[in-house]
Parts: structure tokens; sequence; C-alpha cells
């Protein structure tokens, strides 16, 4: 089983598959104006992320890791009947697809939901490992343990990108668009603060991000 360990580059991106010329951009429904406005909360993300001073580092970082993917495993699960091998041949986002690297190194082109699997079952066995994610009082973190929470949240963007571009309108369907775009921002600024993921892996969405989180502009006065 190919999510046994997290192979190197596990999951790299290829924006030109098989050197073909990608398909043309397709509208982004995602970023109009009268669905990035619906979020749940209202409040500053980046003071929800930030380090709390009585917090050591790498308990937060477990903390919100294994919240994050939680939620959107959680989220995933709400469009996952429209997520097929058939809808989704491949895991895309923008003009990215996404291959599978087992722990060999070998690539995979899978189906998107095959990719997701991959990655939520890998996932679930790292923050459930008590040796990784530590819960006994006085146990310590691995030595390694920044650069898996960077690969997770690394596969985690991937996941989100995916629901943004190939689910969004059945996500607007079900009415939880509010909730994919604060989960999605809530993430971002968490990623960007800490430095968990590269710049160069997240831009193929830095359009919405830097719509979704831009600070809120303030209240009118009364």
């Amino acid at each position: 089983r190919v999510w046994r360990e997290l192979g190197k580059g596990g999951g790299k991106s290829k924006t030109k598959p098989n050197g073909k010329k990608p398909p043309a951009e397709e509208k982004k429904q995602y970023l109009e104006a009268e669905f990035t406005k619906v979020r749940v909360v209202d409040f500053d993300l980046k003071e929800l992320v930030m380090l709390p001073r009585e917090i050591d580092l790498n308990e937060w970082l477990a903390s919100n890791t294994t919240t994050f993917f939680n939620l959107i495993n959680l989220q995933y699960s709400t469009i996952s009947e429209f997520c097929t091998g058939d809808t989704c041949q491949a895991m895309t986002a923008c003009n990215t697809i996404y291959y599978w690297y087992d722990e060999r190194g070998k690539k995979t082109k899978c189906t998107a939901p095959q990719y997701v699997d991959f990655v939520m079952s890998l996932v679930q066995k790292l923050v459930t490992d008590d040796d990784i994610f530590p819960t006994k009082y006085g146990k310590e973190f691995p030595n390694a343990f920044e650069s898996l929470v960077k690969k997770i949240c690394r596969y985690l963007f991937h996941v989100l990108a995916h629901l943004f571009w190939a689910h969004f309108k059945e996500t607007v369907a079900l009415d939880l668009q509010g909730h994919l775009n604060t989960l999605y921002a809530h993430f971002i600024v968490f990623i960007r603060e800490f430095n968990l993921v590269d710049p160069k892996e997240t831009c193929i969405m830095d359009d919405l991000s830097e719509i979704l989180c831009a600070p809120a502009p303030p209240a009118p006065a009364r």
C-alpha cells in the first residue's frame, strides 16, 4: 500500500503533463464576488493561528494539523459521491495534475478519489501514531516532526485545491461554500504563519488566497 510511508516528494505536481499544452483555463466560479464574500466567521484568522506564548511549537503544530486533517476530510466527504473515477479521472487543480509517488519513488497517475484516499489514509496513520504525534505527557516529538507536518500540509492543500477546482458547483448546491471558504482561508493563514508549504506549491490558488485571506474591512463607525 503506497500510503504506508511518506515517499520522497510524494504528491509532486506537473503543470504540463506528458509535455502537452495544458487546456485553456476555465472560468473560476469560486472567484466570483457573490461566493467569496460568504464566510462562517468574521474574526481575524491571523490571531487565531499565532503561537500562544505558553504553548510549545510542536504541540501547536500537532494540534492544528490534526484539526485541519479532520475538517478537510469532513469537507471532502460532503462531495465525495460526486468525485468518482469517471468524473475525476486525474487529481487536478487548475492546470496541474498531481501524481502519487510511493515509498520507492514510483509515480502513479491515479483518479482523484484514489489520490484523496491515499492522502487521508496516510495522514490518519501518521496523526494516530503516538511516536510521531505523541499524546502522553513528557513524550518527545521526533526530530523529523516538522518535515512530516510540512508534507501532510502539502497533501491537504492538494485536496482543498481540487475541491475548489472540480467540486465548487456541488459545494454551492449544498450551501457549504461558506464553510469551504473559511476552512481554506484558515488553512492558508496557518501554513503561511509557520512556512509549512512552499509558495511555489500554493501559487496556483493565489488569486483565491489573496481574496479570502485579506484582512476583514473595519466595521463602520456608529
